[in-house]
C-alpha cells in the first residue's frame, strides 16, 4: 500500500500503509505526528511518489519475471504468492526442483530483454467476462469482481489491481538475488531493480 501524509495547516498524520476492506473502503493505517484530526476538517493527502515509482518498477517486473519463468520451466509454473515493495519484489511459484544457475540467469536474461525492449504498459477496466475471452491470466490470490482491471504489456494479458510503470525501460534491469524452496513443490524467487540491481552488481565486483 500506499505509504505518505494527510495534513491540515495545523496536523500531521503519518501514512505508513494503505488496505482495502473486503466491503472496498479504503484504510489509511499510521500515526498522528502533529496536532489532532477532527470529523469535518479539509485536509490534503500526498503520497510518497518516490516510494511509490520504486514499488511500481519492482511489480511491473515481478510479472515478467513470472512471464520467464514459465518460459524457462514451463507451462506448470503457476504464482503460489508475491510480495512486492519499493526496495524488492519476491515470488512463489509452482516448480517440482529447485532452479539452477543457469536457468536463473536465462529468466534474468529475458526480463532484461522485456525491460531493454520499453515495452508500453497499458491498464484498462473491462467486465471480467471480456477479460477472460483476450485470454487474461488470473493472479493467485485476487479476488475479482464484475469489472476488472486488466494489465497488458505484448502479448502478456493478466489481471492485476495494482499499481503499474507506464513502460518496461523504466524498470531499469533486474537481478535475482536469492532462489529457495519454500514448501513441497513452492520455490521463492526474490529479485531487485533500478538501484537496488545497481547497487547488488557493484556489490558482487
Amino acid at each position: 500500500g500506499d505509504s505518505g501524509s494527510v495534513t491540515t495547516p495545523d496536523s500531521t498524520f503519518t501514512v505508513e500503509t494503505t488496505s482495502k476492506t473486503e466491503n472496498g473502503h479504503y484504510l489509511h493505517l499510521g500515526a498522528m505526528t502533529e496536532g489532532a484530526l477532527h470529523v469535518g476538517d479539509t485536509v490534503s493527502a500526498k503520497i510518497d511518489a518516490d516510494k511509490r515509482s520504486r514499488t511500481m518498477r519492482n511489480h511491473t517486473a515481478a510479472h515478467l519475471l513470472q512471464a520467464a519463468l514459465r518460459s524457462v520451466l514451463g507451462d506448470h509454473v503457476h504464482q503460489a504468492g508475491q510480495l512486492v515493495t519499493d526496495s524488492r519484489c519476491r515470488f512463489d511459484f509452482s516448480h517440482f526442483a529447485a532452479m539452477t544457475h543457469e536457468e536463473i540467469k536465462q529468466a534474468e536474461a529475458l526480463v532484461n530483454e522485456k525491460i531493454l525492449e520499453a515495452i508500453p504498459v497499458v491498464t484498462q477496466e473491462l467486465p471480467i467476462a471480456e477479460a477472460r475471452k483476450l485470454g487474461a491470466m488470473a493472479l493467485f490470490g485476487e479476488k475479482y469482481g464484475d469489472e476488472v482491471r486488466v494489465v497488458k504489456y505484448g502479448n502478456s494479458i493478466e489481471l492485476c489491481g495494482g499499481t503499474h510503470i507506464p513502460a518496461t525501460g523504466m524498470i531499469g534491469s533486474l537481478r535475482v538475488v536469492g532462489e529457495s524452496s519454500i514448501a513441497a513443490g513452492v520455490r521463492r524467487i526474490e529479485a531487485v531493480t533500478a538501484e537496488g540491481a545497481e547497487n547488488y552488481t557493484f556489490m558482487l565486483q
